[in-house]
């Protein structure tokens, strides 16, 4: 698979990971109140960030693995 077609799939996932994590964590949000929709949040968050990272590892592997 070509460079630029791998990295715009990575993209894509990313974004759609990102995304339905956002909606899972506001139905789950919307759901409580006080203390626990905090609780969702910073766990909807941590989610997004690491959905983020994971993606971008494995464009850094992949990158490296071609040299």
């Amino acid at each position: 698979m070509a460079t630029g077609t791998w990295l715009l799939s990575r993209i894509v996932v990313t974004w759609v990971e990102v995304i339905a994590v956002g909606f899972v964590g506001a139905a789950l949000g919307g759901a409580t109140t006080g203390p626990p929709q905090f609780i969702v949040y910073l766990a909807t968050v941590l989610a997004s960030v690491g959905a983020l990272l994971y993606n971008v590892d494995k464009l850094i592997q992949r990158r490296l693995a071609e040299r």
